[in-house]
């Protein structure tokens, strides 16, 4: 009797197989959208779906990556109106000389703009809008070594905020606004503790040193172009 009613549910089971399967003919292009794999490869990686600590591991880039992705904006109380550039590069140990929960307004001259790298903050990202746009801020444009630089960040969920005001913050136009020219920056900082190593100020003298703090503006919340060199007349 055991047996009879396994066979019996062995039967029953490749029928309904069968039947299924004449009535749902398999189709090898079930798996494309709109015939464009890019298109499903952007959806996939599409920025909306990286939860603020990204794609992160340990809990401090976790913790980093919270702070990378603030999409607040600051109120005026949360500005340190003693910061300048001229004091964020200053030389010396500045790990603990800001604090993150703090924001900064800034005035430099814009040296370079470019897509920020594939990081954990942004789930590794390859679509250049849901990565950062990275900004090197300097004081002097005759004055323009890499150890003298501050990095500003433009973040996608800042970038898809002003586009719904219809406020373009692509890398692209971000570039041709503000490359070569003088700026006047507002947003969080945070000190980036995965670039500490690669910052002057807190390893002096390293000869591949492409900046001069690990302290960042990031995110960037307000960009306004400046009609004069902010430091003539000091």
């Amino acid at each position: 009797m055991k047996y009879t009613l396994i066979i019996a549910i062995f039967v029953a089971t490749i029928v309904g197989g069968i039947i299924y399967f004449n009535q749902h003919p398999f189709n090898i292009n079930d798996n494309k959208v709109e015939n464009n794999s890019t298109l499903a490869i952007y959806n996939a990686e599409d920025s909306s779906d990286c939860d603020v600590e990204g794609n992160a591991v340990s809990k401090e880039v976790k913790a980093l990556n919270r702070l990378k992705n603030r999409a607040t904006f600051p109120d005026s109380i949360d500005f340190d109106n003693t910061i300048t550039l001229e004091k964020l590069i200053e030389k010396g140990n500045d790990k603990y000389r800001w604090h993150s929960a703090k924001a900064a307004r800034i005035r430099g001259y814009v040296a370079n703009v470019k897509p920020g790298g594939i990081e954990t903050c942004n789930c590794k990202n390859k679509n250049i809008d849901d990565r950062d746009t990275h900004i090197e801020l300097i004081i002097n444009p005759n004055d323009n070594e890499e150890t003298k630089r501050f990095i500003i960040e433009v973040t996608p969920r800042i970038r898809k905020m002003m586009k719904s005001k219809g406020i373009d913050w692509s890398t692209r136009a971000l570039r041709d606004d503000y490359l070569g020219r003088f700026v006047e920056i507002e947003g969080w900082l945070m000190f980036d503790s995965e670039h500490e190593s690669q910052a002057e100020n807190t390893n002096p003298g390293r000869g591949r040193n492409w900046r001069a703090t690990a302290w960042e503006i990031h995110p960037i919340t307000k960009i306004t172009k400046l009609d004069r060199n902010p430091n003539l007349g000091k």
